[in-house]
């Protein structure tokens, strides 16, 4: 095996078990303070909160040494993890195909609604569902991929969200749709739907000329995610037969449609979850 050919099994390996069990493996050279035998140590430094799988404190004497020292702070992607994902992205750009569950979540009608209110009282509104929905996220340890124009988009995978990412997800969409309103008497204070699709994707590193790096989610998985969004309508869980079946998920109360996705040359058999109804786990 060539050089390059050990150095990109090396980086897709690092990549599958960060994703998977979330810590790169021990055969690849990582920092010293990575290791997870220092986590006890770091997990009674003070202060909380802290990443919640290496336990680095983000406030406190214990924060400013790991933030002065080492660089760890919280991650862009889910503060209540801290920053070693990005920088990994950075320092091992590739990537990995990997088993996980998409989100969207998306304001339906923003189009009206711009139309209705001045630009920053607009901006203003899409700030908050930005905030309410991300902490939902941020809550069930779902990594959030990108927040653009009206929706927010987010994944669940094995060594963040455990082996139950799908089920995770669909709970996650539901208090989504809670926390923007919906079932308020009053009606919720923003229109939202949401898509969710289990499958494989590829995660991994994306970089501008300039340098600047992200890790994005690539492929069917993604855009079948996205494809049920578009059909949701105010208050839905769109989810895919996929999703519900990795889930765990009884089909009692939930709509059955085959809808046929723009883009896809097959149907797409899917359930409608409101937010009204209780998830049933299948017998």
């Amino acid at each position: 095996m060539s050089k390059l050919e050990k150095k990109a099994f090396s980086t897709e390996e690092y990549w599958r078990a960060y994703m998977n069990e979330g810590s790169p493996p021990d055969t690849i050279h990582k920092p010293w303070y990575t290791t997870k035998r220092l986590r006890p140590i770091f997990r009674i430094l003070p202060s909380d909160p802290r990443c919640k799988f290496c336990y680095y404190p983000f406030e406190g004497m214990g924060g400013r040494l790991v933030r002065n020292l080492l660089g760890i702070e919280p991650s862009r992607m889910n503060p209540h993890l801290c920053n070693l994902c990005e920088r990994f992205a950075a320092e091992h750009p590739g990537g990995a195909e990997i088993e996980l569950t998409m989100l969207f979540a998306d304001v339906r009608g923003s189009t009206r609604i711009a139309e209705r209110m001045k630009p920053a009282e607009f901006s203003q509104l899409i700030n908050r569902f930005y905030r309410t929905t991300t902490t939902e996220l941020f809550k069930a340890s779902g990594l959030v991929e990108k927040l653009i124009g009206d929706e927010v988009t987010a994944f669940f995978t094995t060594g963040f969200s455990g082996a139950d990412h799908a089920r995770v997800a669909v709970e996650a969409g539901r208090s989504i749709l809670r926390a923007t309103g919906h079932g308020d008497p009053a009606g919720p204070w923003i229109p939202v739907g949401v898509g969710i699709h289990t499958g494989v994707a590829y995660v991994g590193t994306v970089s501008t000329e300039g340098g600047k790096t992200d890790i994005a989610v690539l492929g069917d998985t993604a855009n079948t995610a996205a494809r049920l969004t578009s059909v949701a309508g105010v208050g839905e869980v769109v989810l895919s037969e996929v999703t519900r079946a990795a889930a765990g998920l009884g089909a009692g109360g939930m709509e059955a449609r085959q809808l046929q996705l723009k883009g896809r040359t097959e149907p797409v058999d899917a359930w409608i979850l409101r937010y009204t109804q209780e998830i049933v786990t299948a017998l």
